[in-house]
């Protein structure tokens, strides 16, 4: 699939080169969430005699294919909606990802592959060869899409408009299959033009220039044009339907904003400082913004925060804010910067196959990284790096690596460069999602290496050279060929770098790109007075999962009293020990200012140090240039030093990190120093806070003076005369801002000797609480109070329970009675005054988890799932799933397993139905090496039904349900399933039941046997008309018996039956009656007949694709041989061709979201008849009835169908405006039962 391009350019998997495409959508009918429409796509053969065309299409409905206008057949197969047909008492993992890889292969555009193959009608033939133009026009629908389009439609009075009914495309990496047939494939660039009929009150915004915007005659609709002369990639179109406002940007009128109704101030404020954004990429990429307009969408229930797409960008409406917040602005900037830096890299700029996705990812990142730097400053992006550096380095040693460029060969079907990783990472739709986070975490990460490598200047003169080269050849309207120089690859990128930096990066790509894993390091030194030499010892530990062996260059900083010294070391294969010559005697007895690196001379206090060393700190790597883990033994006095005078931001925070080993008075100076600290930057302080917490923990017994942090606390923002009432907010100062928010916190961690915490630090929170005045500020506090709320819950400890008594009220401890009322009061007071994001109820929900869990409170979830129902703000859905989640971890609860399982199929929102999946992942109610009362065979069916054919349209959905699965289960069959009938033998003679040893591995796939009644799959027919059709083809409603050794005759090379590829022939032979595909291979002039007759199991050509698994069979039958199996079985999709008869209507029963009732009230006058089209091979069916079509066909496994959800009647429809109106509120509130009336408590508001 993923070959490697050589110099020569893009070749394309295709035999085909697509230029243009049409997307014209006439219909979107927001009742019934649907969409009609037609695309039109010009394609040039780039082969004789093309007859077959293969698209991506999932879900959409196809009425009618014409070529040239002419009729032309068409097969839909779809293998992605139900990976294992047959396959139903396995359950195994292992099975599964195997058969979803390849699945998903059998679709893949990259491998020239599609669920749509359209028969390209034979009077067309000819032109092939003269290579003239073809234009396929495919008519279809939409019904209810779950997938790729995204519908909100508010249940609320007034019309759609009034509502705030959007609809947008979403999906993650080749999603847009799922809305129009296209060529799903980064690689496939074509100009478009795109038309969308909409009603008046509505806008369309789609990618490209708005030409024109047209209404009907009776102005009750309009269509809105635009055209996109960049060469772009489908998966790069998008669409946003909705109400929208529209704002202009003030700065750059080439730039239009677009928000929900009553959004307008909060956008117009979000969006003020984009034009700086802008200047900056384009000014250091020396290079003009490639589209002629830009335009941002804000919508509601988005898939990700920002999705970026070809001259526009779809954001979730939760990113606006007001002049007010304070924490979310620095948040909404970054999303803004990462979705320019992708239309650059990723839109404009797209990638020859998914092994190269690794490029646009690290450029993308890289250059957000340096906005980063010049927005927030240095120190903000170096603890950026490390922040992004600790994840990797985590998920690696935690997973056994990320592998950002793998490289297959092909033809080795078991070649599996991850064996490490449950999934297979041949695509990027079967990769997990926090594996495709970690991907671009460490892409951005190697771009840096990269910089540091060969210098940032000629980093960026690379990306202008990609860049320059992509926008000549966009320009070229009429030359095709060109377009290929908008493509990056590894090879092409590689080379770009060598030609203009003139160094090899070879063994850096090798190193952090070809292969997987991160370096672990271990490091001590010590000092010899003798030779006045520092002696250096650094271990590596690369034998570990997730780790590898570094051999190269590695920097050492060392602080001496005269100043601070750079070494750069060799780590050779077997070397450990370096010595280093110190340029300082040891400490004098003459005082004087010591140098840092800075530049900067300080006064230091030197008694703690030893007396016959000059060494004050040493640092290992620090400028981060290799992906590392560094554990680094030294004194405590050297962190100490290290915390208070080295001026780089990571190291002051490792110091910090090792401070927590070493709890002395010196430490806990030393960290109260760095809180006193104005100069400090404000996330070191913030860390301090939680450490010096830790420390006085630990010195419980020797503590002198107030708790920690309170005296420091009360100086900074308390009142002189009265130091228990703080002045009133004033967040002008940022820093002291998120000082004041972090330290109550912290100092609720404090516990006494009796593992409690102090009542003089709890009656100080509620005083914060109590006296907390924000009416001069001119800030909001919402998230300060919410903070305080969550010190509320950190100082919580676990109950004492005398005699398994009754909790009630009157029993409850006085201090945690106190804690219960605040957060009833500052629940009942959202519901009057809702906060930005309502971040309170985030707190109080999860501060009444902390009560039940320590005992408190009765532990009961019947508050947390009416908050996660849908109509909540995103944020308290989420914190309240994540309370049941905990819930059903700790109280083993199979009932809320069961509705987390029903929210996750049923949910209207993506988002959560994937942060549910999550969840449960990262906080499973029971693990595969764990027994558990949860585990059994009800749980295991539902599961692999979700995972089988229930989230066939989310990629990231399903992938999340694999994880879950190899969570709870692992990779072999889960353990509470009952083994196969025979599979235990008694050994008499060991006296020990076994494993049945005659039990052989199952062969995957074994041919047809008679009676065998084979699920067909999702298959569709070619028509063959009438005079052509053989007498002999029927196809009856169970597959025919074929005799055993018809399979077995068929020769490998042929992949028989496959959809007919350039170079066969389809041929009627006179004397049988028999249809026969000639084949005539490349390497001989030789015709191969083969016989069409048989009808075959359309999913066996996945099996092909497996690896032999162990599955045991019945005893006493022998499975046939592996080259058998082999030869019977057909590698690519079926195709059947027969006449439209009633026999074969019967047999497409079968087909997925396919042949659906035209639906008369979703047409408009001018598409098409309400009649089905007689020449389409779709037959009516009757309407749907419960979980599958109910056809006229026998007996056939059912579709694993989503519930429609129940309408709502509480929809707070926005809530990021901070007063509602009531009707909305409060329906929002009733819907939720108050703390007052939770279980036995009564505490007055």
């Amino acid at each position: 699939m993923n070959r490697k391009k050589g110099d020569k350019g893009f070749e394309s998997p295709r035999p085909y080169k697509l230029t243009h495409q049409v997307v014209c959508i006439n219909n979107i009918n927001f009742q019934r969430k649907s969409v009609i429409g037609h695309v039109e796509l010009t394609i040039f053969p780039t082969v004789a005699n093309l007859n077959r065309i293969k698209l991506n299409s999932k879900q959409c409905r196809i009425y009618r294919v014409r070529v040239n206008d002419l009729e032309a057949p068409f097969i839909y197969n779809d293998p992605t909606l139900e990976v294992c047909h047959n396959e139903s008492k396995q359950r195994n993992l292992n099975y599964f990802s195997n058969a979803y890889a390849a699945a998903v292969s059998a679709v893949d555009p990259d491998g020239g592959n599609g669920e749509l193959c359209i028969k390209v009608p034979s009077e067309l033939w000819k032109q092939g060869d003269e290579m003239k133009v073809l234009k396929v026009y495919i008519e279809f629908s939409l019904d209810q899409p779950k997938g790729g389009l995204h519908f909100v439609v508010p249940d609320v009075e007034g019309s759609m408009a009034e509502r705030g009914a959007h609809v947008f495309s979403c999906g993650y990496q080749n999603s847009t299959r799922f809305w129009f047939p296209c060529v799903d494939s980064y690689s496939e660039l074509c100009t478009w033009k795109l038309e969308f009929t909409v009603d008046a009150s509505m806008v369309a915004v789609s990618c490209g220039d708005l030409v024109e915007t047209i209404y009907t005659h009776d102005m009750r609709k309009k269509t809105f044009h635009y055209m996109l002369p960049i060469p772009t990639a489908a998966p790069n179109i998008s669409l946003s339907v909705g109400p929208f406002e529209i704002l202009v940007d003030p700065y750059m009128h080439e730039v239009t904003h677009f928000c929900l109704p009553q959004l307008l101030p909060l956008l117009k404020h979000s969006m003020s400082y984009l034009h700086e954004i802008f200047e900056f990429f384009e000014e250091i990429l020396t290079c003009r913004y490639p589209y002629a307009c830009f335009k941002t969408v804000f919508v509601d229930e988005a898939y990700v925060q920002v999705s970026s797409y070809a001259s526009m960008s779809i954001f979730s409406t939760n990113l606006l804010h007001s002049a007010m917040i304070i924490d979310q602005t620095p948040l909404t900037r970054r999303c803004l910067a990462q979705a320019l830096a992708q239309q650059f890299f990723g839109c404009f700029i797209s990638r020859m196959s998914w092994s190269d996705e690794w490029v646009l990812k690290g450029i993308s990142g890289y250059i957000y990284g340096l906005y980063l730097k010049k927005t927030f400053g240095v120190n903000e992006y170096r603890h950026w790096i490390k922040e992004e550096l600790d994840k990797i380095v985590e998920y690696e040693l935690k997973t056994g690596g990320v592998l950002l460029h793998p490289t297959f060969c092909s033809g080795k079907e078991k070649d599996n460069p991850t064996p490490h990783l449950h999934f297979s990472i041949k695509h990027p739709h079967t990769l997990s999602w926090e594996y495709y986070k970690m991907f671009m975490c460490k892409a951005h990460l190697v771009m840096r290496l990269i910089e540091n490598r060969i210098s940032m200047e000629f980093m960026l003169q690379v990306f202008n050279k990609l860049l320059s080269l992509a926008s000549t050849a966009s320009s070229q309207k009429f030359q095709s060929h060109m377009w290929s120089q908008m493509l990056v690859s590894t090879s092409g990128f590689l080379k770009s770098i060598s030609n203009v930096s003139g160094k090899d990066i070879g063994p850096l790509i090798k190193q952090w790109v070809d292969q997987s894993g991160v370096v672990k390091f271990f490091g001590s030194f010590a000092f010899n007075r003798k030779r006045n030499v520092l002696e250096l010892e650094i271990k590596q530990d690369y034998t570990t999962s997730g780790t590898q062996k570094y051999v190269g260059p590695i920097k050492v900083t060392v602080q001496e009293l005269d100043g601070s010294f750079n070494h750069t070391l060799q780590i050779e294969e077997n070397s450990l020990k370096h010595d280093i010559p110190c340029h300082s005697k040891s400490r004098r007895n003459k005082k004087k200012k010591i140098p840092l690196m800075n530049g900067e001379e300080v006064d230091m206090d030197l008694s703690a140090m030893d007396a016959d060393s000059p060494l004050l700190w040493i640092r290992i790597d620090p400028d981060m240039s290799i992906l590392r883990k560094v554990e680094f033994e030294q004194a405590d006095f050297m962190w100490q030093y290290q915390l208070r005078y080295e001026r780089d931001v990571v190291a002051q925070e490792e110091a910090i990190g090792a401070l927590e080993k070493f709890p002395t008075p010196a430490s806990r100076l030393a960290l109260t120093d760095i809180l006193e600290q104005e100069q400090c930057f404000y996330k070191v302080r913030m860390l301090a806070c939680f450490c010096l917490a830790e420390i006085a923990n630990s010195m419980v017994s020797t503590w002198t003076g107030p708790p920690a942090m309170k005296s420091l606390f009360t100086r900074m923002f308390c009142c002189k005369s009265c130091p228990n009432i703080v002045k009133t907010n004033n967040f002008l100062n940022f820093q002291s801002y998120f000082l004041q928010k972090t330290m109550p916190v912290a100092m609720a961690l404090l516990r006494d000797v009796h593992n409690l915490c102090p009542k003089e630090v709890l009656n100080f929170i509620l005083d914060l609480i109590k006296y907390n005045d924000n009416r001069k500020n001119k800030f909001s506090d919402n998230y300060y109070r919410a903070e305080l709320i969550d010190a509320l819950a950190n100082s919580l400890t676990p109950a004492i329970s005398i005699n398994n008594e009754v909790r009630t009220v009157d029993n409850l401890n006085a201090d945690v009675r106190l804690i219960l009322e605040e957060i009833t009061r500052f629940l009942n007071m959202e519901k009057l005054l809702p906060s930005y994001r309502n971040i309170i109820t985030v707190s109080c929900l999860k501060a009444i988890r902390t009560l039940q869990k320590n005992g408190h409170i009765p532990s009961d979830p019947s508050l947390f799932k009416t908050y996660a129902e849908y109509g909540h703000f995103v944020d308290v859905r989420i914190a309240a799933l994540e309370a049941v989640v905990d819930y059903t971890q700790v109280d083993r609860s199979s009932e809320e397993l069961q509705w987390l399982l029903d929210m996750v199929q049923n949910d209207p929102v993506h988002y959560i139905r994937h942060k549910i999946l999550n969840m449960l992942g990262k906080n499973p109610p029971f693990t595969k090496t764990t027994e558990s009362s949860l585990c059994n065979e009800s749980l295991v069916d539902q599961l692999w039904k979700l995972m089988n054919s229930g989230t066939s349209h989310d990629w990231r959905l399903r992938c999340d349900a694999v994880n879950l699965y190899y969570t709870l289960f692992g990779l072999s069959r889960p353990s509470c399933l009952p083994l196969p009938e025979l599979g235990l033998v008694l050994n008499l003679k060991e006296k020990k039941a076994v494993l049945n040893p005659i039990i052989k591995p199952e062969i995957v796939s074994t041919p047809l046997e008679p009676g065998n009644n084979a699920n067909l799959g999702p298959l569709m027919g070619f028509p063959i008309s009438q005079e052509d059709e053989p007498p002999g083809l029927e196809l009856p409603p169970s597959v025919p018996a074929l005799p055993l050794g018809q399979g077995l005759k068929r020769k490998a090379e042929t992949p028989l039956g496959s959809p007919l590829e350039p170079g066969q022939v389809l041929e009627k032979d006179e004397d049988s009656n028999k249809v026969k595909l000639k084949i005539r291979f490349s390497n001989s002039q030789e015709e191969e007949d083969i016989d069409m007759d048989t009808v075959h199991d359309s999913q066996a050509f996945i099996y092909h694709h497996l690896n032999m698994l162990e599955r045991p069979s019945t005893p006493g039958k022998e499975p046939p041989s592996v080259e058998q199996t082999i030869l019977s079985m057909p590698a690519t999709p079926i195709s059947i061709f027969g006449k439209e008869t009633n026999s074969s209507s019967k047999h497409s029963d079968h087909h997925h979201h396919h042949h659906h009732p035209v639906l008369p009230d979703m047409h408009d006058s001018n598409t098409q008849n309400n009649e089905t089209p007689t020449h389409s091979p779709h037959p009516r069916l009757p309407e749907r009835n419960g979980s599958a079509w109910q056809g006229a066909a026998g007996s056939w496994s059912p579709i694993w169908h989503r519930c429609d959800r129940l309408p709502r009647k509480h929809l707070n429809q926005w809530p990021l405006i901070t007063v509602t109106p009531p009707n909305h509120n409060t329906q929002a509130a009733d819907c939720v039962p108050t703390l007052d009336l939770f279980r036995s408590y009564k505490v007055a508001a």
